[in-house]
């Protein structure tokens, strides 16, 4: 009996004429990226975008987009904010993640039963990186840091795995949008190693893929964000806060949700966003004392500063970047003595003059004062409820 079943599934197996006709009407390729596309040819012009996708629903969380998005640096600060809008239109998001498990569960609460997909991978590992790539038709990279550490340097994190993922990208064949989020003041002559890292980063990207969008956010502001936490943190436990030069560094904070709507509305569009560089600044620019102020504002305390001259400054932050590597042991992250966020802050940063913006995308971003300030309510001396909150005292007229 299982000699005849041995000869009957050999003679299923061996290539009939019909089989032998389709093949040569129809050629298979046995490549796992990208079928019949050249292994290194670029698809994404030719998709013109995600507008074509068959939408179901009425664009809820239960509906169905069409997007299939691996967001790369999702447990980040940027990330939650864009997983949620891209959940909320009914996108399925795959997340991937490199530490524990517990790393991306406070964002499968944002979409529908099975539309947050947690992928553990290895940004090492090729193998690995197409996995969570495999059945994306959107790649958003948001992988950034602005410190070193003992495992990635700034070009490794910033620079090398943007160039791997845009690479890895064009191989697969099916993607239709890649959108590279990189930082306002990036520059290959900066002083900055961060923002040369992050420069040479839209640079691979975009000779890789010449139609992936690059967005280009100022300083984030949020609930968890890294500059006016880390002052108020400051002020509460020494009771002032060290103004690094004379305070008088120009920048365009930007509201992070602006920063997430502005990456769904690239992907919402007919591709008119692909190759295009956008700058995503602020309505207002503030001095590093400006911002300073309106953070003593939200937390009712009056303003204390102490100006550290810039070669102090660096003297101060200079230490933990020698001996990085030298100890055999991890060094504490930086707050606000960042030697190189200290060179990034030494020149001013603002959105060029004929760089598209937020209006190009038809975003009006907000003003800072009001809501996207409150969270620093938390560091009140009396409480939360000491104090009414700004928004309170807003017109909502003049909101945003």
């Amino acid at each position: 009996m299982q000699a005849i079943t041995r000869r009957l599934g050999q003679q299923y197996l061996r290539p009939t004429p019909s089989t032998s006709s389709i093949k040569s009407i129809y050629p298979l390729s046995d490549h796992y990226y990208g079928g019949d596309h050249p292994r290194y040819e670029s698809t994404l012009a030719a998709h013109k975008g995600v507008g074509h996708l068959v939408r179901k629903g009425t664009g809820g969380r239960s509906s169905v987009s069409g997007i299939i998005a691996t967001v790369f640096g999702a447990t980040g600060f940027l990330g939650r904010y864009l997983v949620q809008q891209l959940a909320k239109m009914g996108s399925q998001v795959l997340v991937p993640f490199r530490g524990s498990e517990d790393n991306p569960r406070h964002l499968k609460l944002m979409g529908d039963l099975g539309q947050i997909v947690p992928m553990k991978y290895d940004p090492r590992d090729e193998n690995s990186i197409k996995a969570v790539m495999a059945k994306a038709n959107v790649v958003i990279n948001l992988i950034g840091r602005e410190y070193e550490t003992r495992n990635y340097s700034f070009e490794e994190v910033n620079h090398f795995m943007a160039e791997q993922l845009a690479v890895i990208a064009k191989e697969h064949g099916g993607i239709m949008r890649f959108i590279q989020v990189s930082c306002l003041g990036s520059s290959v002559s900066s002083p900055s190693r961060f923002l040369r890292a992050k420069a040479a980063g839209e640079e691979a990207v975009l000779k890789e893929l010449p139609e992936a969008t690059v967005m280009k956010p100022a300083v984030m502001i949020g609930t968890e964000d890294r500059i006016m936490n880390r002052w108020a943190q400051f002020a509460k436990k020494y009771s002032f806060l060290p103004l690094i030069g004379d305070g008088s560094t120009k920048i365009q904070p930007v509201y992070v949700v602006d920063v997430a709507s502005a990456i769904v509305a690239a992907l919402k569009d007919d591709a008119t966003s692909m190759g295009k560089v956008y700058e995503l600044g602020g309505p207002e620019i503030f001095t590093m004392h400006e911002l300073a102020e309106l953070m003593y504002d939200m937390i009712r305390e009056w303003p204390r500063y102490v100006k550290v001259p810039l070669p102090i400054a660096k003297a101060i932050a200079t230490p933990r970047e020698l001996l990085l590597k030298k100890v055999p042991f991890p060094l504490p992250n930086p707050d606000i003595f960042n030697l190189d966020q200290i060179h990034a802050f030494a020149s001013d940063t603002v959105v060029s003059e004929n760089a598209l913006t937020f209006m190009d995308l038809g975003i009006v971003p907000h003003k800072l004062k009001g809501y996207p300030v409150e969270y620093l309510i938390q560091y009140r001396k009396g409480g939360p409820q000491f104090g009414s909150t700004v928004s309170e005292k807003v017109n909502p007229e003049y909101w945003p």
